[in-house]
């Protein structure tokens, strides 16, 4: 678009803007106040309902696997096991006010985004989904967010409680304090908890109103000057809803500083057990808050370093990250564009096109298609049947389907990225996951480097075609401990150091996708993924005569269409019709 210059282009861009920004306000607000409490009472209601009802199991499966763990030496079990009913007894209220607050935001935000949404350049008939979008998706949308909630408590959480109490390696030590530590340990948490949480909330109270001027004169200058997210007319509406939401992210960011100054007052006792020192613990209770001031001062370009004392609390703690003469050493860091990113980086909540999500979204999307590619695939060639579709339905047992599937789609997709030299991950035609341009989540971030690294070592294998057919079947069908269970296979090579190396990539392989899958989304997406199978093996006549055994009224194709979100079923209803018309072609 044309940038408009001059004074009074600029002035007649800005009084333009201002009616038709309040109007689809004004809409949306109305949307958000009917479509609100209707979302809330679901998210609500169901997520108190699941609460409440797994609160007895979540007790006591967390009591028997802590007490049951070769994880924890039996000092920090013992304090482990005296703590516990303190968070146990908060859950539910946190948990039923979490689900509170998150209906409120996304009942009330869900609608009003998409009223802004619904202007933009690529939509058709403006005016109808400016009334429409944002009212039945955002209901569907919170019926979604209690599956996966329900997911995490009935599925992620026993598994990871299941992983603490399984057996461990015999060279892994157990996690352990010593006793004499406790006493000093806990007295340092006990000062450390209040002194940090009133003085840093205390310093982002008092820095609160620099953000909130700081951000508003930011967003104002781009307004005037069309500059930043103004520039392009379809983040207009967006930014200016951004001016009238900064005070919610100025709160919001107060409220984050609470939270964490208790996990950081606490931390004062991990400081004393690793320096075997309470003075170190105290020394950091007044460091970290010169930290948090610091690092605000940076954010909001105000006075390098900060006026508060740092003493130092590490005993090999570099000097040139002490405190001296109220000026810091350690802060040479790049200051120029720091707050405008973190104002892009709200806009781009604002907008629901985060940008980073995008390509987050894009690897997600493509794993599950890989995997309905090669289920498709295993299942034609009989290393999946109907009877592991069915015991993942019927029975929730899933472990093959949903690590080893899984697993062989990543491993063609590192086979492909090796023998392509690519210095990252190709996950398709035109895309290429790399360091660089992968999503910046933490947890993305845990599993991609991993990736990394594992084709690398594949590339350095060299691995034949014929090794790579072999290797699917082992994936899928063997045992992968040690070098000794490829023996009866028809694996080429006889070198057990490079069957060892090809089992430890599998088994690093199989952990990742085993964590993958305690995400509530992949459950529910990979549910989806397994009608869609059993759809294919009725269809294609896959293991005809255990299917003729199956009852109609138990395994019915149109309940199972019926079942899952909405995404899962469309997928399932056109794929399911458009298997039905090539038969019948």
């Amino acid at each position: 678009m044309k940038v408009p210059v001059g004074f009074f282009q600029v002035l007649w861009s800005f009084v333009s803007f201002l009616p038709y920004f309040f109007l689809l306000f004004t809409l949306g607000l109305l949307k958000g106040a009917i479509i609100g409490p209707v979302v809330i009472g679901i998210i609500v209601i169901s997520n108190s309902a699941v609460i409440i009802g797994l609160w007895p199991a979540h007790f006591i499966w967390t009591f028997y696997c802590v007490l049951r763990t070769k994880r924890l030496g039996p000092v920090l079990k013992m304090v482990v096991v005296v703590a516990l009913p303190v968070p146990l007894i908060l859950w539910p209220i946190v948990g039923i006010v979490g689900s509170l607050l998150g209906g409120i935001g996304f009942g009330f935000f869900a609608p009003l985004f998409a009223t802004f949404e619904a202007v933009g350049e690529n939509v058709a008939d403006k005016c109808y989904h400016c009334f429409v979008d944002g009212c039945l998706s955002t209901i569907r949308g919170s019926w979604t967010a209690v599956q996966d909630f329900t997911d995490f408590c009935f599925h992620s959480y026993f598994s990871y409680m299941d992983e603490l109490s399984e057996k461990v390696p015999e060279d892994e030590k157990p996690v352990d304090i010593r006793l004499s530590k406790l006493p000093s340990c806990f007295l340092a948490s006990l000062i450390g908890v209040p002194v940090d949480v009133s003085l840093i909330t205390a310093v982002a109270l008092w820095k609160s109103p620099y953000m909130l001027y700081q951000g508003w004169k930011r967003l104002l200058e781009d307004l005037v000057g069309r500059e930043g997210p103004f520039l392009e007319t379809v983040c207009v509406p967006f930014a200016g809803l951004a001016i009238l939401l900064w005070p919610l992210a100025v709160v919001g960011a107060v409220i984050a500083a609470v939270i964490s100054s208790f996990f950081l007052g606490l931390y004062a006792g991990v400081i004393v057990h690793q320096e075997d020192s309470l003075l170190m613990g105290l020394a950091y209770i007044v460091s970290v808050v010169s930290l948090f001031d610091e690092y605000v001062n940076d954010l909001l370009y105000l006075s390098e370093g900060s006026c508060l004392p740092r003493p130092r609390y590490r005993r090999n703690m570099n000097p040139n990250q002490v405190k001296k003469n109220g000026q810091s050493n350690d802060t040479n860091r790049c200051r120029q564009g720091l707050f405008r990113l973190q104002l892009e980086k709200l806009l781009s909540i604002l907008s629901l096109n985060f940008i980073v999500c995008v390509p987050l979204i894009q690897v997600w999307d493509w794993l599950f298609k890989s995997c309905e590619v090669n289920g498709r695939i295993l299942l034609r060639d009989g290393l999946i049947d109907i009877m592991d579709i069915e015991e993942c339905i019927v029975k929730g047992n899933c472990k093959k389907l949903g690590i080893k599937l899984p697993a062989w789609s990543i491993v063609q997709c590192l086979l492909a990225s090796a023998k392509s030299n690519s210095s990252g991950l190709v996950i398709s035609d035109d895309l290429e996951l790399t360091k660089s341009n992968s999503p910046r989540e933490k947890m993305f971030e845990w599993f991609i480097g991993p990736l990394l690294i594992m084709k690398e070592q594949i590339k350095q294998l060299q691995l034949d075609d014929k090794e790579e057919t072999c290797l699917r079947e082992l994936i899928m069908l063997g045992k992968n401990e040690n070098p000794e269970d490829w023996d009866d296979s028809h694996f080429l090579s006889s070198d057990n150091v490079r069957k060892a190396q090809l089992q430890a990539i599998i088994r690093r392989l199989q952990g990742i996708v085993a964590s993958m899958s305690r995400v509530p989304t992949f459950r529910r997406r990979f549910r989806n993924l397994v009608k869609m199978l059993y759809i294919e093996a009725l269809q294609t006549g896959a293991s005809a005569n255990h299917i003729g055994e199956i009852p109609k009224s138990r395994y019915n194709t149109d309940s199972l269409v019926r079942s899952g979100d909405k995404e899962g079923r469309d997928e399932t209803v056109m794929y399911y019709q458009q298997t039905r018309k090539n038969m019948t072609l």
